[in-house]
């Protein structure tokens, strides 16, 4: 019988480390929406459904996201005299 290679998972955030699907839908359904209020694609694109659109720039990773769950690591600033 042949083996089944796993590549990782199809729809997953390039960015996202956890490669949570989860995560991905939530992404591209706020990037939908913001495609459905006349933002412009980020990709020439033939389909004309905000969906299809916002799961290929997601995939991509043409799409800026942030977990406002992850703590934010501050940097020490440096002293300046």
């Amino acid at each position: 019988m042949a083996e089944r290679v796993n590549h990782g998972p199809i729809f997953a955030i390039p960015d996202d480390q956890e490669q949570s699907a989860y995560r991905f839908i939530i992404v591209a359904a706020k990037r939908a929406r913001q495609l459905q209020s006349g933002a412009r694609s980020f990709l020439p694109s033939t389909s004309k459904k905000p969906t299809v659109a916002a799961i290929e720039e997601v995939r991509r990773g043409l799409v800026s996201w942030y977990d406002p769950g992850t703590p934010v690591t501050e940097e020490p600033a440096e002293e300046q005299f």
